[in-house]
């Protein structure tokens, strides 16, 4: 329903309305200050969406994070930890359960080596991470595109191939809120990029530059004790894939089309925890997921084999967001911005 206009979408176009009421409302209660947006004092890079569901936002944050890294910068990631059966702000551990921190920070955690910390009030997790890790040099926020009370930065905006849908907001279509909407950055995935957004302020009123992110399976798997296992010798056996993402069937297609069999392609929920699942195939079926899922899965079911995604990023974003980094560093190292 929400990738074309329907009469289903039509339908519930009156209530979507309310909900854009909704958020001018809240937009407003923070440009007048009545809710406060507050800085961490540390420059923050926003990676998030408009689009409910998966479109991609982790694996571009560790793309950034690596990206940072390998210019000498000292990053730090914050987020929600959508999922997690706890509420408190905490550090994301390597070894952490993901039931208590969320499968998408663990990832993070385990696969970039990074302080990950995870709250509700993303400031909140900003100021732990900053206290045991004053070294910092940059924060990225793993979703929050909507989340006002962080002040941020830059923000990054993120769609897959199915871009804006219908264009409908919810729940008649995909938006969590209207677009185009201010941001620095579009990333897409697909033959085209969505409707052009407006700057952030930062470009003079111009259109935020939008970019391909291509995404690709890696050449081998990955087997719970770190072993890397080539696609090739899978070529020809039965494989039971498994995805709890945003968008299972991406992941089944690029197993095809790189030449694997696939007995069984099983799509759960995203976020799914795993804990009450059991295989529906036999143990002659090769167990393949994706390394979200892996977080979690292993714990039961340590036979199965992560295929890691790549993804690479436009050299002129990477180096568009390295001037803005270079341009903010210098009076973000100076002094603590106040709340605002």
């Amino acid at each position: 329903m929400w990738l074309h206009r329907n009469l289903r979408s039509w339908a519930l176009w009156p209530v979507s309305q309310l909900y854009r009421a909704l958020i001018a409302l809240r937009a407003a209660l923070y440009k007048m200050g009545a809710l406060r947006s507050q800085h961490p004092g540390k420059p923050v890079i926003v990676v998030g969406n408009v689009v409910a569901g998966g479109s991609g936002k982790t694996p571009v944050v560790m793309a950034l994070v690596r990206y940072l890294q390998s210019q000498g910068l000292r990053p730090g990631v914050v987020s929600r930890g959508y999922g997690r059966t706890t509420t408190d702000c905490r550090a994301v551990l390597p070894h952490a359960e993901a039931s208590a921190v969320g499968d998408e920070p663990l990832l993070i955690a385990t696969q970039c080596q990074v302080p990950v910390y995870v709250a509700r009030q993303r400031i909140q997790a900003a100021r732990a991470l900053l206290a045991q890790h004053p070294d910092t040099d940059v924060l990225v926020c793993d979703d929050g595109l909507q989340h006002l009370a962080l002040a941020r930065d830059i923000d990054i905006c993120i769609f897959n191939a199915q871009g804006t849908g219908n264009g409908f907001l919810l729940p008649a279509g995909p938006l969590r809120e209207p677009w185009p909407r201010p941001v620095d950055w579009v990333l897409y995935a697909g033959d085209t990029p969505p409707l052009p957004a407006a700057t952030g302020g930062n470009k003079g009123g111009s259109k935020a530059p939008a970019f391909p992110v291509h995404r690709r399976l890696a050449d081998h798997a990955v087997a719970a004790d770190g072993t890397a296992v080539a696609l090739s010798t899978l070529r020809g056996r039965p494989l039971h894939a498994v995805a709890a993402i945003g968008q299972p069937g991406a992941f089944f297609a690029m197993l095809e089309e790189a030449g694997l069999t696939l007995a069984q392609a099983e799509a759960l929920p995203d976020h799914y925890d795993f804990d009450s699942w059991s295989r529906l195939s036999s143990n002659a079926e090769v167990l393949i997921c994706t390394e979200k899922d892996a977080v979690k899965l292993w714990k039961k079911h340590p036979d199965a084999l992560a295929v890691p995604l790549e993804l690479a990023l436009d050299a002129r974003f990477l180096q568009g967001l390295k001037d803005q980094l270079l341009a903010l560093a210098a009076p973000l190292s100076s002094t603590t911005p106040p709340a605002r």
